[in-house]
């Protein structure tokens, strides 16, 4: 039999140590951090998965509310507004409720996280030898494949009204992956909202506050020229107006924004990337500091 060297813990299970530091007692490395990482992150990846499954109250949201959105913005003002310098209306919208769509992404993530925080998940999984990031990793991948199943939707509704890709299939893949790495970002602040709600009741109302002026004050739905000066300013550099205006771009739908000629609506592709890989870094940041502090 083999000698208990575990200090009288024979037939128990111990958590394997992931070492940090630096030195002969360490098998640290990125290479291996970011593996565990990965393996961690996949597993809740597939829990979040499998509630979106099992949870047949999120599949209206799956479904029914893309095909709202398409259908109510086409038909209600889809022949009340003119562009500047012609072109289809509806062709300009789907790009808007595309950028919609992917920025409303965070109101799910936050009463999700809410719901895992007070409902003692993330005590549960603080107790496991689970890399820190997986927590967060898991939630906001998980979102992708649920973004990508709405932004689907769309599109075929979108097909439906008289919506066209003019552009070609590989720019409007092009298209879709800015989409989603722009909902990837906005999943990472609904996540740290989600960590510093004080109650899955507030994290329903804490988006809404801010996402409808962000989403509205741009041009996803209106050309900025139609909009008071200090306005059109502000819609300029808003991140949804650059969405919006890249995915037009490689959709290549009417832009009626690139006529302006500043640096956002000449880059709108470069200037998305940017804004979502800042939200990022800074919503992942955020959402650590949050992690540590609530773990005290």
């Amino acid at each position: 039999m083999a000698q208990d060297t575990d200090g009288g813990n024979r037939g128990q299970r111990v958590a394997p140590t992931r070492h940090r530091a630096g030195g002969h007692e360490s098998a640290w490395s990125l290479g291996s951090e970011f593996a565990w990482a990965i393996s961690d992150a996949g597993v809740l990846t597939r829990r979040n998965l499998r509630h979106i499954v099992r949870l047949r109250e999120l599949w209206p949201f799956l479904f029914l509310q893309p095909l709202v959105f398409v259908l109510l913005f086409s038909l209600v003002f889809g022949g009340a507004i003119q562009l500047p310098g012609g072109g289809s209306y509806r062709e300009f919208l789907l790009a808007g409720v595309f950028a919609q769509a992917v920025a409303f992404s965070t109101f799910p993530t936050t009463v999700a996280m809410a719901y895992d925080l007070h409902l003692g998940l993330m005590d549960r999984l603080r107790t496991l030898p689970i890399h820190p990031a997986a927590i967060f990793i898991g939630r906001t991948v998980g979102d992708i494949v649920r973004m990508s199943i709405s932004l689907a939707v769309m599109a075929l509704c979108g097909l439906a009204v008289g919506w066209r890709i003019d552009d070609g299939p590989v720019r409007a893949v092009g298209a879709f992956a800015v989409l989603l790495l722009f909902g990837f970002a906005m999943s990472w602040v609904g996540a740290y909202i989600g960590l510093i709600a004080k109650s899955v009741q507030s994290a329903q109302g804490i988006p809404m506050i801010w996402l409808f002026p962000v989403v509205f004050v741009s041009n996803a739905f209106v050309p900025t020229q139609s909009m008071p000066e200090p306005l059109e300013t502000v819609a300029e550099w808003n991140p949804v107006t650059a969405v919006a205006a890249a995915a037009r771009e490689l959709f290549g739908n009417p832009n009626p924004f690139k006529a302006e000629g500043t640096i956002p609506a000449e880059h709108p592709v470069l200037l998305t990337v940017i804004y979502s890989f800042v939200i990022i870094m800074v919503a992942a940041t955020l959402c650590t500091r949050r992690m540590r502090a609530v773990g005290r």
